[in-house]
């Protein structure tokens, strides 16, 4: 069982910046990847980042440019660093790790 908390959520003005953490349990977390979701209101969950254990990432087309993911082994934590952030990146954002979920935090991005 691997356990994943999310923190950095957060309210901001369209524009600003967040990074969330996601620290997860468990002694391989070097070996694996992870991803980043987020689900707004009445849509389904999205694909945002993910990061490989070799440091390869992904991205979602709607935050490629603005959003960097990246992870520190030392510390079983990936980041996601929000710039530039729209209203419509307002959603809880989830932390995956194989079939694993985080509770999810909540961005909220005012115009």
């Amino acid at each position: 069982q691997v356990q994943l908390v999310e923190s950095g959520g957060g309210s901001v003005q369209a524009g600003g910046s967040l990074r969330l953490s996601c620290k997860a349990s468990g002694d391989t977390f070097s070996t694996k990847s992870l991803a980043w979701f987020r689900q707004a209101p009445g849509k389904e969950r999205e694909f945002v980042a993910l990061i490989s254990q070799y440091n390869m990432s992904a991205y979602g087309d709607s935050v490629k440019g603005r959003f960097t993911i990246s992870r520190d082994n030392t510390k079983n934590t990936v980041y996601l660093q929000m710039n530039n952030l729209k209203r419509d990146d307002t959603a809880v954002y989830y932390c995956f790790l194989e079939q694993f979920w985080g509770q999810g935090t909540q961005v909220t991005v005012s115009s």
